[in-house]
């Protein structure tokens, strides 16, 4: 006999738990959506992502309201009720199904003598309304260690960059010059009824007015267009990418930039596409085969050069290292709850060594830019310093931009409300010694 199908909000609990333990929301939907129906799975998705996007406040209430803490055996409740507060702070649902609801879900989960409980938080928080935050942390909703972190680094930003976090990311597009022009492809859109409008910065980036299921875009199946971010194609406009150039896209996992790349420049001799995961690596492949593109996709460890490079040297290197993602929390709520204070030192130590381990395969007169999509310096621009100060064959040679922060070590972008995600971009040349000290003395 079939088990029964665990309510809606009983799932939203569960993938909530396990992101609270750890798990991020792209490793714990999947399970998730696999207990319920297909007219479901945008309701689940929209529950367990705003639920983490204002877990800190969320959270912050429901301590209030719960005079002791649960043992650790009904701590699944506690999802299950931040579920249903998200909901009545954020959402238009009627208030006795979101209450009638979470208690049945209560009951489905196991813990039917905790019923009553929920039932009177929730009908508490609906009579008494939200309290006022006690911390600016709660307020915007994020750990305290990330609002300090953003007040001293950015103090004339920090606020706006908390409420970017909490906004919805729109949805922006990439079109492939190699199949049609950006203009055209508005018009194909409009043609549609999809509305949309080119973006600010990026040559083929569109953004839609409200997203849409990709199915719905013209000629998507055929590699007309992908999804990405504004400030993530901006990585071809540093690259000055020119036929018959061999290059490298480290750490290339999904593959945008890697699609992004060869879209751009349609005469390289050579693109590799390296990533130290052969599972994400499938995504790379599945993007490059729907656009028709072509790449060598490498598994291996990028700071391992001797286990993957032949010994010639790339034109051109684009280093997307491994970061905080302090920049796309718009898209990535959970790194509220996984990522640490002490993650961003360590990530610091793994970006300056691939970063020095890849100039080694940079071909004089080279071009490599670093990327990340963190707001922190420490990943940014204060990488370039370290690095500059002991590599004498290295140069800065950022081009005259007209978006980002100069930081005088790259750029940095914000994330902004309604517009592009938070990324940082430096662009280094490689010179021997003599011409690196002629270029610096200039």
């Amino acid at each position: 006999m079939a088990s029964q199908r665990l309510p809606l909000r009983a799932v939203a609990a569960q993938v909530v738990k396990a992101v609270e333990e750890g798990q991020s929301l792209s490793q714990a939907l999947p399970g998730g959506m696999a207990q319920i129906s297909d007219n479901e799975r945008g309701q689940l998705q929209a529950f367990c992502y705003g639920t983490c996007r204002w877990y800190h406040r969320l959270n912050a209430e429901l301590t209030i309201r719960l005079r002791k803490p649960l043992k650790k055996g009904d701590r699944v409740v506690v999802p299950l009720i931040l579920v249903a507060l998200f909901q009545l702070r954020h959402s238009n649902q009627a208030n006795y199904a979101i209450l009638n609801e979470t208690v049945e879900a209560c009951r489905s989960l196991g813990k039917p003598h905790l019923a009553g409980l929920v039932n009177a938080v929730l009908r508490a928080a609906l009579r008494e309304g939200e309290p006022e935050p006690p911390t600016q942390a709660v307020q915007f909703s994020h750990p305290e260690w990330q609002v300090e972190k953003l007040r001293h680094n950015w103090p004339e930003r920090w606020q706006a960059i908390l409420d970017a976090n909490n906004a919805q990311a729109p949805m922006t597009l990439r079109v492939n010059a190699r199949r049609m022009s950006r203009q055209a492809y508005l018009d194909q859109l409009a043609e549609v009824g999809i509305e949309a409008a080119p973006t600010a910065f990026a040559t083929m980036g569109i953004q839609l007015a409200q997203p849409c299921a990709v199915d719905l875009l013209p000629y998507f199946a055929d590699g007309v267009v992908s999804v990405q971010d504004e400030a993530a194609q901006l990585c071809t406009q540093l690259l000055d990418l020119q036929p018959g150039q061999r290059v490298l896209d480290a750490c290339a996992a999904p593959g945008g930039k890697t699609c992004a790349i060869l879209e751009h420049e349609a005469g390289l001799a050579e693109v590799v596409a390296l990533d130290q995961s052969a599972e994400r690596l499938v995504r790379v492949e599945e993007n490059l085969e729907r656009l028709d593109l072509n790449a060598r996709v490498v598994a291996a460890d990028a700071a391992d050069t001797a286990s993957w490079w032949d010994g010639t040297p790339f034109d051109r290197i684009l280093l997307d290292v491994p970061c905080s993602a302090s920049g796309v929390i718009r898209r990535h709520p959970d790194i509220k709850l996984l990522r640490r204070e002490e993650d961003v030192p360590a990530l610091a130590g793994i970006q300056l060594g691939l970063l020095e381990k890849l100039w080694q395969t940079l071909k004089p007169g080279g071009r490599l830019v670093y990327a990340t999509c963190s707001v922190f310096p420490q990943e940014n621009h204060r990488i370039i310093q370290r690095f500059l100060r002991h590599q004498d064959n290295a140069t800065l040679a950022m081009p005259a931009l007209d978006w980002g922060l100069d930081t005088e070590a790259g750029r940095q972008l914000f994330p902004e409300t309604g517009s592009h995600d938070g990324f940082f971009y430096a662009c280094l040349v490689r010179a021997d010694d003599q011409s690196a000290k002629q270029a610096e003395s200039t």
